[in-house]
């Protein structure tokens, strides 16, 4: 029988999706399973979106640019203007989802045995592209008892090497939801211009800022302009993850044109997903205020509900729509599966992401999960009662 490939072998599973034929399962056996796993908002896409293609009228779909239509990346400088980001549209390639941008970005600046160093818990799938592209993920350790902040300075440079190319962090964090501060972006801005690395920024949850708190990009850090790379996209913005559009954006004219090559090679991003985006950038702002209002509610009553259950530390989010929750167990893992298999209250349980498949270093994060607070309130309510009485059964 032909081998796979060892690269194949040593693609993570998602601790996000791995647990999905468990919960399947408990679904028809007519358990109501409420989903806290996945960052799938249940906030409407703005009509104007769904409208843009709803009422297109082309009689022939065509490819389209390969690094997206003209109008729509004029109308993305526009929009990250209004967010005192000065691009241009030559600036900009509009990719198959963040997923992608975040694949053409590997491609580019890094070669095979490359390191790329990223403080953790990160969002999983940064694993699978590393691990894709044959670059070795170097973790730096951020801790829930400091909210998730980031690790010292001095930590980041004893991790550089010879190997070293960037840095990757994803502000505001999933899972964590924890937000860099300026003064945060301009030690790691400071430490890139150093050593001549690369600085990525997962921007995607930039409207998404809490308690009067601001979302600083690193495009707006001067001087910045050859080692800063966004990785950007509507599926959270806009409620529109079905879309699979996203953007790649540098003023590092090296980066852009090599990452060209890569886009080259898959032709183009989907018309009518670059339709609808467009179309979205002219949602007013009273459409986030509305969703910022609604998931700061979510965030205080899903924290002080968590808090109400004994041995549960929870780190409080100041952006996104995520929390790292940790246990009184020692294998979440288990845990989650147990919930999905075993465990029932009033017909109802949870499932929820474990966290262990958001470190690198092995045996982190065990008894800790992620909770994506994308549920009406009473859900949410609902879900955390739930919980709690679980820990009870499980730990007998």
């Amino acid at each position: 029988m032909p081998s796979i490939s060892e690269k194949g072998g040593k693609m993570p599973a998602s601790p996000i999706r791995k647990l999905v034929p468990y919960a399947e399962a408990a679904k028809k056996r007519g358990i109501h399973v409420i989903h806290l796993n996945i960052g799938q908002p249940d906030i409407k896409t703005p009509k104007i979106a769904l409208d843009a293609v709803r009422n297109h009228t082309i009689e022939v779909l065509a490819y389209s640019m390969t690094e997206g239509s003209e109008a729509y990346r004029e109308k993305i400088a526009a929009y990250y203007a209004k967010n005192d980001i000065s691009v241009k549209a030559d600036n900009i390639i509009v990719t198959t989802g963040g997923s992608e941008a975040l694949a053409f970005v590997m491609g580019t600046i890094m070669d095979a045995e490359d390191e790329i160093i990223i403080p953790e818990p990160f969002y999983a799938n940064y694993n699978g592209f590393a691990t894709a592209s044959g670059v070795n993920v170097v973790p730096i350790v951020s801790s829930i008892d400091s909210n998730f902040a980031l690790p010292p300075i001095a930590d980041f440079e004893k991790l550089i090497g010879p190997k070293t190319k960037a840095i990757l962090i994803c502000n505001p964090g999933n899972p964590t939801g924890y937000l860099y501060s300026k003064s945060e972006i301009q030690q790691l801005a400071q430490l890139v211009k150093k050593h001549n690395l690369f600085l990525v920024a997962d921007e995607v949850y930039r409207e998404f800022a809490y308690d009067g708190r601001e979302h600083y990009s690193i495009l707006q850090e001067p001087g910045l302009e050859e080692h800063a790379i966004i990785v950007d996209s509507v599926s959270k913005r806009y409620s529109m993850c079905g879309a699979r559009i996203g953007c790649l954006v540098s003023k590092n004219r090296e980066v852009v044109q090599t990452a060209m090559k890569f886009a080259q090679a898959r032709l183009s991003p989907p018309t009518f997903a670059q339709i609808a985006s467009e179309a979205a950038l002219d949602t007013p702002n009273s459409y986030f205020e509305a969703v910022i209002t609604e998931y700061v509610e979510r965030r205080n009553i899903l924290v002080s509900e968590l808090q109400k259950i004994e041995g549960v530390k929870v780190a409080v989010p100041q952006g996104a729509f995520y929390c790292v929750v940790e246990l009184p167990i020692s294998n979440s893992d288990d845990f989650a599966q147990w919930l999905l298999e075993k465990f029932e209250m009033e017909g109802a349980t949870v499932m929820v992401a474990p966290a262990a498949g958001f470190y690198a270093t092995k045996g982190l994060g065990m008894n800790q999960i992620r909770i994506a607070y994308v549920l009406e309130k009473e859900e949410l309510l609902k879900a955390v009662r739930i919980l709690g009485f679980a820990l009870q059964e499980y730990k007998k």
